[in-house]
Formats: C-alpha cells, structure tokens, sequence
C-alpha cells in the first residue's frame, strides 16, 4: 500500500558549507515538496540536524533517507511518523489592536499563547506547539484582523531512540572492525 502521510526525517551532518542545497536537491529529483525545514545544531559538537517534513508514503521516504545518507557529510538519516517525535513549531501573529477585547485575551489564554508585544499600532502574539494547533490559533484571531503571520519550521525530537552519540560510537566501531 503506497499510503501518502506527513513524516519527519531527521538528518544529522557534519556542517559543511553547500549541504543544505545538496539535500534539497534529493527532494526535489523525486519532485517531492519540503513541508518544512529546521537545521540547527544538535547536543554533539559539530553536528547539525536537519528536521525535515514531507508528505509521501513511508517507502518513498526511507528511499529518500538512503539517498541523503549517500551524501559524503551525512552520518544519518531517520523517518519517523508523528506518534514518534514531539514535535512543535512557534507561530507569531501581529494582530491589529483596534478590535482587541477581554474575549481577545481569553482566547489568547485559552490556546496557551501570550502577547510579546504590544504597539500603539500592533499587538504580537506568539505561540508554541503543533502545526494544528497554530492553525487554529491563526483561524481563532482572523475576526480581530491578522495583519501579518509567520511560523518556523517543525522541531522534532524522537521517542525513544539510542542517543545520537551511541550511534555514531557504534558506526565508529563498525568501520574499524571493517579495516
């Protein structure tokens, strides 16, 4: 069964300079569309993680994990679906304070977001957690007038997995057993 669903694909690299575009180009030969995408640096030094979302069928996305790990400055790369990271995205919305009430900050409470800003002209308002979540937020205060929004990409953390650091110990060990 080829069942299209959105996946997290977590790649860790050494941080070399041109990377990212060589891996969005692996994406893009299979004509598959980058939902979202966060590089940062991860708990080893040197090491970067990429936390990539996009939607295709679980094979397609394992296939495209071993073709990024082909990449010289790769060290791995995991598919995982949603029950298998925590995951979350910040959002930040400017909103126009003309229409601001106490139903404004009710709602705001009440989807756990809280106001970073507040200008003559703007109030900012920022959240944190799932995609559904911030969509829904952003639906929630289009009746107070949206003036602008934006949301980072996915962070991911997986459940339970070997650290990345026994890992890479363990992939060490294997090309010294293999000179």
């Amino acid at each position: 069964m080829n069942h299209e669903s959105e996946l997290t694909l977590s790649v860790f690299t050494e941080n070399r300079v041109g990377l990212l575009g060589r891996v969005a180009a692996t994406f893009t030969r299979r004509s598959l569309n980058i939902e979202s995408l966060t590089v940062s640096e991860s708990e080893l030094p040197g090491i970067h993680r990429f936390t990539i979302v996009v939607r295709t069928s679980r094979e397609t996305a394992r296939k495209l994990a071993a073709q990024i790990e082909r990449h010289v400055d790769v060290l791995k790369a995991f598919v995982h679906t949603d029950g298998e990271v925590v995951q979350r995205e910040v959002a930040l919305y400017k909103v126009d304070p003309v229409r601001l009430s106490e139903a404004f900050e009710s709602l705001i409470v009440g989807h756990g977001a809280r106001v970073l800003e507040r200008q003559a002209d703007f109030v900012v308002v920022e959240h944190v957690g799932s995609d559904a979540d911030t969509s829904a937020l952003l639906e929630a205060l289009r009746p107070y007038g949206v003036l602008e929004f934006v949301r980072s990409g996915r962070v991911a953390l997986t459940r339970p997995m070997r650290p990345l650091a026994e890992f890479l110990d363990a992939l060490e060990r294997d090309a010294g057993n293999a000179r």
